[in-house]
């Protein structure tokens, strides 16, 4: 009698962390909402599952007001949780005080519900999780500590060494859990994606960073833009958020989006290289990357006009359902992916 009465509150609480899973998504991501909503069965959820465990981890790095030292107990303690369900409550209960952003402090403080389902997940697709979520919270612990009062990129090299940390591990993530769940993605296939994957998770990364740009700088005090970078063209990170120094910092700027083109004419490389019966999961790559082309399109048209170039480049809503329903429109074929990728950035 026992037994069965403890299997339904197992039950039950497995509803309930799936429900928060689902609920609270939409809630810190829209982008990734949308494509993590086409990936069918084990791998969407999979997907969900460790999209919110890397946006746990960035809300202890972002987090203001707590020192470096105590970011890196909670990350190291994130990680221990990973490997132990039981450890979770106990990094709930020691993140309680972070503070931030509404909706992901609300996804911290239940945390417990995503590390419940992390443990849920088949073994194959926990394995891969934890071993790529695991190196990426390492990596921010890194930078977490190198950087106590707020990180400063110095160079080019440190900038693609922060980018591995918090976008390409989850590329090669990614990319593993197609090879597990697809049966499309050969072990051919699948050496061929990982050769690509890196620079397509690091493209994505690099155009959320020159969107924003003062917004990391003011709420986060974080400066993603290497200095030796803003040097070259006059200007430093102690005036990148200077009215005098606009002209400067655009010409850094345009220099980083040059880099930033260049990655995703990779990230298209790599979803042309997903097989066309991968459906789901080329739409999955397909949304994120023409919403990257299009946003720094217009970063590059606001950094010409020095009227604009300060402003919050967010592209419409219009512009998303369309690029949403071209996208699908055209999923099967690569040359109207490749057009509609290249229409979109220029």
């Amino acid at each position: 009698m026992r037994a069965r009465v403890d299997n339904s509150e197992r039950l039950v609480a497995g509803v309930e962390s799936a429900r928060f899973c689902r609920e609270i998504l939409p809630a810190v991501s829209r982008t990734f909402a949308l494509s993590i909503r086409v990936l069918p069965g084990d791998l969407g959820h999979a997907v969900l599952v460790a999209y919110l465990l890397c946006r746990v981890a960035d809300t202890i790095e972002d987090a203001p007001g707590v020192p470096a030292e105590r970011k890196a107990e909670l990350l190291d303690l994130f990680i221990e949780a990973l490997g132990d369900v039981n450890v979770a409550k106990r990094y709930v209960a020691s993140s309680a005080d972070v503070e931030g952003d509404a909706a992901h402090v609300r996804l911290n403080r239940r945390a417990d519900l995503v590390f419940a389902e992390f443990h849920a997940l088949p073994a194959g697709s926990r394995a891969h999780v934890r071993r790529w979520v695991s190196e990426m919270v390492a990596g921010m612990k890194t930078f977490v500590l190198r950087y106590p009062t707020g990180i400063r990129i110095q160079s080019l090299e440190e900038y693609r060494e922060y980018c591995y940390y918090v976008a390409g591990t989850v590329g090669y993530m990614l990319t593993d859990l197609w090879h597990e769940h697809s049966r499309t993605i050969t072990a051919a296939r699948h050496k061929l994606l990982r050769a690509r994957c890196r620079a397509f998770a690091e493209a994505l990364q690099t155009v959320n960073i020159l969107k924003d740009v003062a917004r990391d700088a003011k709420q986060e005090n974080s400066i993603y833009i290497p200095e030796e970078l803003l040097r070259e063209h006059g200007a430093s990170h102690a005036t990148l958020l200077r009215a005098e120094r606009a002209g400067e910092v655009r010409g850094a700027l345009t220099t980083l989006g040059r880099l930033a083109a260049r990655d995703l004419d990779h990230a298209t490389a790599y979803l042309l290289m997903l097989p066309r019966r991968s459906v789901a999961i080329r739409l999955f790559c397909a949304l994120p990357l023409l919403f990257a082309c299009a946003t720094l399109r217009d970063l590059r048209r606001a950094w010409r006009t020095p009227e604009t170039s300060g402003a919050v480049v967010k592209i419409s809503r219009r512009e998303v359902k369309t690029l949403t329903i071209l996208g699908v429109l055209g999923i099967g074929s690569n040359r109207m992916l490749a057009w509609l990728a290249q229409r979109t950035a220029r």
